[in-house]
């Protein structure tokens, strides 16, 4: 896969916060939002490879729920030319750049859709953050709000899928409460898990359905924290606690 050089990182960074700037290192131009969340992403994603996952199979079902700009369905092509891809993004302006860029690839089999997952279907409220991190939100929050349409996971899992990839900033465990029963008919699933300091921590009921679903799961830390948590707790975003969580079906 190409890479992104040096070079480039340094021209990127040099350019402001929320700015729409372009680049070619995935092999053809695409379009960003801002640096700082491009740059993170791209690192995870193409760097790190922290969805690279193994299939003997080519003509795959691959569900993305909080596609962004379209790195990890890039990334996802370039794995797997063949594959069907789902791609769920809620935020108007992110989604205009997400179908810029995957026009721009020519990737074919890739059905975009603009809405959010959560546990019901309708409208909710959305907070926009112009980067990698708007949110729905079940309450009031003092924050500039627009409403988005939402779906039912469950609605996309009645076959089978070989990858689904849940990074919707706090919805998580909502939805994979709700889907529980279709889980059966995933293989492989990446969840990022978001545990806010003004909310009840429900990592134990998260990592429960995917062990009763059949999963065994692994854990990873976003970040390098402190070590010594209990005299200081760091905090980003209202954010205590960031987790990837891969999970395998045994």
């Amino acid at each position: 896969m190409n890479k992104l050089n040096l070079f480039e990182k340094i021209r990127i960074r040099l350019n402001p916060r929320y700015k729409n700037m372009s680049t070619s290192c995935v092999g053809f131009p695409i379009t960003m939002v801002d640096k700082s969340s491009f740059l993170y992403m791209y690192e995870e994603i193409f760097e790190e490879e922290i969805y690279k996952f193994k299939s003997q199979n080519t003509k795959l079902k691959i569900i993305d729920c909080g596609a962004n700009i379209g790195l990890s369905v890039i990334y996802f092509k370039k794995l797997y030319p063949e594959s069907k891809i789902i791609a769920f993004e809620p935020d108007p302006k992110i989604f205009n750049v997400l179908s810029s860029n995957i026009k721009y690839g020519r990737l074919e089999n890739v059905e975009l859709i603009q809405k959010g997952v959560s546990d019901t279907q309708g409208n909710i409220a959305f907070i926009p953050d112009n980067a990698d991190g708007g949110r729905l939100i079940s309450g009031k929050e003092n924050a500039e709000q627009i409403l988005v349409e939402t779906v039912k996971l469950s609605d996309y899992l009645s076959e089978k899928v070989d990858f689904l990839k849940i990074d919707i900033e706090g919805e998580e465990v909502k939805v994979i409460e709700e889907c529980k029963n279709q889980l059966k008919n995933v293989e492989n699933i990446f969840i990022e898990y978001h545990s806010f300091v003004d909310k009840e921590q429900q990592l134990d009921k998260l990592l429960k359905i995917l062990h009763d679903t059949g999963f065994r799961y692994y854990v990873h830390h976003v970040g390098y924290p402190k070590k010594q948590l209990f005299i200081e707790t760091p905090i980003y975003a209202n954010m205590d606690m960031q987790l990837n969580i891969y999970a395998r079906r045994q």
